[in-house]
């Protein structure tokens, strides 16, 4: 008897976003899709690529540029039995529609005492690094992970974005879907290829708010998520050369957020370098830092964040490039480190 060989299947991360939809459209009928472009054009990241051809426009609907319009209808129509996923373009457009954000979507299960379900996804765009300004640039995982009523997730490759959003549509919590531009693999974003990995045809879960060990190691704990989990592999990898033995968490969720993974972790090696292309203060490293002093972990060196500097984001290309996060940043606060 030979052994069966399992051909692998490798997707990128705006296809398995967009078979997880469509799997959980056939499977329930209540799940619907709504945002910009999302229809025949199949999303400006891909995410919805194939939809509007298969379950056609009341399914899968273009709405008007106004996202407080569209983002409110959606928090009415999952109070109401349905589970819309609602796109809303940059992240950083939520300036606009806040309201219907925080003020509805996250507090309605509360307001109501929990009579009132709200079983909705709001996936958006993160990140910079094209020169799109300070208006389309953002990542902002901490102003939403920061603000109770609603999950955060942030996946950082294909296998485990089909399986959080497949997650998050089931989830009869509100849930904000955080992906990364550059690591989607549309060609025009560029590609990140250790994003693109095999994902498996059939439905699966991946749980929220559970982290993942990307990459074992003894010497220093790297933690991040999306963009910032690639940066530290490729950080790790470079170490690798000098003898130094770097563990990846890969945070997955801030919320919730998987505090006992990183603990554990940095117990081990003695290290923390936490990585994210938000803002560096009030942000999510903070966050990560104080979890691991509050637990009193004995550590070799203070701990270090690499995250964007406290300024808008610039245009300019040099500029923008000179503030993103990336591996030589975190090798340089891995060398600052004492003891």
């Amino acid at each position: 008897m030979t052994d069966q060989v399992v051909k692998e299947r490798k997707l990128t991360i705006a296809r398995a976003m967009a078979e997880a939809t469509a799997q959980a459209m056939r499977a329930d009928e209540t799940v619907f899709v709504m945002g910009e472009d999302i229809g025949a054009m199949g999303g400006v990241y891909g995410n919805t690529r194939g939809l509007y051809d298969e379950f056609g426009g009341e399914r899968v609907r273009d709405t008007p540029i106004s996202e407080t319009a569209f983002i409110g209808a959606a928090v009415g129509a999952a109070s109401d039995g349905m589970r819309p996923i609602v796109e809303l373009m940059f992240v950083d457009f939520f300036g606009v529609c806040f309201d219907a954000i925080y003020n509805m979507m996250a507090k309605n299960t509360y307001f109501s005492g929990g009579k009132v379900k709200v079983p909705m996804v709001l996936m958006t765009s993160t990140g910079g690094g094209y020169s799109d300004g300070g208006q389309h640039s953002q990542c902002v995982h901490a102003t939403f992970a920061h603000l109770p009523g609603m999950k955060v997730v942030a996946p950082s490759n294909a296998y485990d974005a089909k399986g959080m959003m497949t997650a998050a549509i089931r989830d009869d919590n509100p849930v904000v879907f955080m992906f990364h531009k550059a690591l989607q693999g549309m060609g025009w974003l560029g590609t990140e290829k250790g994003a693109i990995v095999h994902v498996p045809e059939e439905e699966y879960e991946v749980p929220l708010g559970k982290a993942a060990i990307a990459r074992e190691g003894t010497d220093v704990t790297l933690v991040g998520l999306t963009s910032g989990v690639h940066i530290a592999l490729k950080a790790a990898k470079k170490l690798e050369e000098e003898g130094i033995s770097a563990e990846v968490v890969d945070l997955r969720s801030l919320v919730p957020l998987d505090r006992d993974t990183v603990i554990e972790s940095v117990k081990k090696t003695g290290r923390l370098i936490v990585i994210d292309e938000d803002y560096h203060s009030y942000g999510m490293t903070g966050e990560i830092i104080a979890t691991v002093a509050e637990q009193g972990v004995e550590m070799k060196a203070a701990p270090q964040r690499v995250a964007y500097p406290d300024i808008p984001i610039p245009f300019t290309r040099p500029m923008e490039q000179w503030a993103l996060p990336n591996e030589d940043k975190v090798i340089n606060a891995f060398k600052q480190m004492k003891g």
